[in-house]
């Protein structure tokens, strides 16, 4: 894939050797750059558009954090823990050391449902409530939790955190 820049705008040209991969990894990288540029998360869309196109097309779990600051600008976004087709096992004491590793403030929490339905389970309302208790004890506020199918459910939304 051939990029060029200028000060308007940035143009993509496929060429012969284009994986759909190759697209995939440009598109989340594109939308990765405009998130750190915007300097914080303005609207849900935004996190959501960037989730979706990282954990949608997965064919297993996986969990993720977007670590902020207090100005909830993005400081990193983690994959920690990788599951299977119907579930992944998150441990608690391994999100706070990460959250202290990169002195995050808040988070927003992510996983992807295999399945394509993004309706949170009582398995992540809970895990969201045990992380949330845990994070608080270092000064690490949860923001949201999104859950990633074929379309993105945020908790806080649905008022669930």
């Amino acid at each position: 894939m051939k990029v060029v820049r200028s000060m308007a705008y940035t143009r993509y040209k496929l060429d012969s050797e284009t994986t759909e991969q190759d697209v995939l990894a440009a598109a989340e990288g594109i939308l990765g750059e405009r998130l750190k540029r915007q300097g914080s998360i303005g609207n849900p869309t935004d996190a959501n558009d960037f989730l979706r196109m990282r954990l949608g097309a997965l064919l297993h779990e996986e969990f993720h954090i977007l670590w902020l600051d207090n100005r909830h600008r993005i400081i990193d976004c983690q994959k920690l823990f990788t599951g299977t087709v119907d579930g992944a096992s998150i441990y608690p004491r391994e999100v706070v050391r990460a959250a202290l590793r990169v002195n995050a403030c808040a988070a927003i929490l992510a996983h992807n449902h295999p399945s394509g339905i993004a309706e949170p389970s009582a398995a992540d309302r809970a895990i969201t409530n045990e992380l949330r208790d845990a994070l608080r004890l270092v000064g690490v506020r949860i923001l949201d939790h999104i859950v990633v199918g074929n379309e993105c459910v945020s908790m806080a939304g649905r008022g669930l955190m």
